[in-house]
């Protein structure tokens, strides 16, 4: 059994990152970053846009092996960490349908109202459009 954690290293996720190690021990658990695609980044800056989302995947992906090993003692569980470059609910949706995981653990950083509505809200996406359960962590 997969379980995907959906982590930015913000509060939220390290909380639901925390939930994942504790209640699927004996699991796999990856952790997924989710660098962001800055928009309007098309033709002739295109090359100069790769170089700096690579740069910016290498960056988070040393980074979420750092914060990770500060959240668990790796002896204690297995974990893998992954990297991908795009809008991140539609990122972690597809790595669940091009994988094998059986379940997602998303943090929620609880906006509600005009700020839900105004700036969408990743785990709602996710819980939406995913195959497979998720856990919403608080």
């Amino acid at each position: 059994m997969a379980i995907l954690v959906a982590y930015d290293d913000s509060e939220p996720a390290q909380q639901a990152a925390s939930h994942a190690f504790t209640q699927y021990p004996n699991e796999e658990i990856v952790l997924l970053r989710v660098v962001e695609a800055a928009a309007g980044s098309t033709g002739a800056g295109i090359e100069l846009a790769r170089e700096y989302l690579a740069e910016r995947k290498e960056r988070a992906s040393d980074e979420l092996v750092d914060t990770a090993s500060d959240l668990v003692n790796a002896d204690d569980v297995d974990f893998r960490t992954e990297i991908a470059v795009g809008n991140p609910a539609r990122e972690v949706v597809a790595f669940a349908e091009e994988h094998d995981v059986d379940h997602i653990v998303v943090g929620n950083h609880g906006r509600s109202g005009v700020s839900r509505v105004l700036l969408g809200s990743v785990a709602e996406t996710i819980v939406r459009r995913s195959p497979v359960p998720v856990t919403v962590v608080r």
